[in-house]
């Protein structure tokens, strides 16, 4: 019973000395194992009588639960202990700020987009979409504009093939939109979208740009109709404070045609490099739909007419913003962009 008495102290005592879980783990495995003192002293029992082995066991098997118990409860002390640690040295100070986040904005493109759709929504039109890989047939074909026009000359368009490429203006999603049509009046849709020309970057120009076209077609749209739209586009997107002009011109997929002018913004129409001397910058380009198109969309052009204009988004966004340079809406500059941040 002594020997008993005293295994079980040396094993309290090597417990008691644990400062970690791996130093726990190895005094359970000396003195619990199969080879360790308390399940040696079960060969003590051979030198003893009959009587007294009974008693012997149970004080060995009592030392062994005793033992383990205390292994037990010392091994969620150094649990908690290591858990306090960690989290001590883990631990975030709530009380410091906070990594200021970086919140993105509108891009100024978007911006002035969405703004000429609230604007023509609220004068009845819809919204037409179309592919930017286009067809020659919407591109080309269905505007008049036959194989021998200029406009088809490679330097100003991205072929992928002789019948697919990057479509060059947003007239192919009317071309859609008046075949989707089916000959029924009225229409009356913008088509805003991304195109792309074989043109050389500079202040006003890029091989890649978005337009926002307009077609209405109905019976007894004439020009007159065309003016009123336009003008009050104009009124509404740039302001009272601009100078603004029409210009006869001519585009194949329209007869008659004309172009708008708006006073330069960084001269006031005096002429600089940004307008290249004019003082006037190109934005509207429009006329009477031609008849030819109408005919091909399956429309009776006897019966009914229609006028189409587009207008470049950046261009106005240059106008609205003053913006001197149309590259700057490319670069994704974080500094230039976070200037229309509406929210600031």
């Amino acid at each position: 019973m002594e020997k008993v008495e005293l295994v079980k102290q040396e094993a309290l005592n090597a417990i008691e000395q644990c400062t970690t879980l791996e130093q726990l783990n190895q005094v359970r495995v000396t003195y619990l194992g199969k080879k360790g003192p308390i399940q040696s002293l079960m060969t003590l029992m051979k030198n003893l009588s009959a009587e007294e082995k009974p008693a012997f066991g149970a004080e060995v098997n009592a030392c062994k639960q005793a033992v383990a118990a205390v292994l037990e409860e010392k091994k969620t002390d150094l649990e908690q202990k290591a858990m306090d640690e960690r989290l001590e040295k883990e631990k975030i100070d709530v009380t410091l700020p906070a990594m200021p986040l970086k919140n993105g904005t509108l891009h100024p493109l978007t911006l002035v987009t969405q703004e000429m759709e609230d604007l023509f929504i609220s004068m009845g039109y819809s919204i037409g979409e179309g592919p930017e890989v286009e067809l020659d047939l919407y591109n080309f074909e269905r505007a008049n504009i036959p194989a021998d026009h200029p406009a088809r000359d490679m330097q100003d368009t991205f072929y992928i093939n002789p019948e697919v490429l990057l479509r060059t203006h947003t007239t192919a999603i009317q071309m859609r939109e008046l075949e989707k049509a089916g000959g029924k009046l009225p229409l009356k849709v913008i088509c805003p979208g991304k195109v792309y020309r074989r043109d050389d970057d500079d202040a006003t120009h890029s091989h890649q740009f978005m337009q926002c076209e307009g077609l209405v077609v109905a019976e007894n749209i004439t020009l007159a109709d065309l003016k009123g739209t336009l003008s009050y586009m104009a009124d509404r997107m740039f302001g009272k404070g601009r100078d603004i002009r029409f210009r006869p011109s001519y585009f194949q997929f329209t007869e008659p045609s004309v172009e708008v002018d708006v006073s330069c913004h960084m001269c006031g129409g005096k002429g600089c490099p940004v307008c290249k001397g004019t003082g006037w910058i190109e934005v509207l380009g429009g006329g009477m739909v031609h008849p030819n198109v109408l005919e091909m969309a399956g429309f009776d052009s006897k019966k009914c007419s229609g006028f189409a204009f587009g207008v470049g988004v950046e261009r106005v966004a240059m106008l609205k913003y003053g913006v001197d340079d149309i590259r700057n809406f490319y670069i994704n500059d974080a500094r230039f962009l976070k200037m229309f941040d509406r929210f600031d």
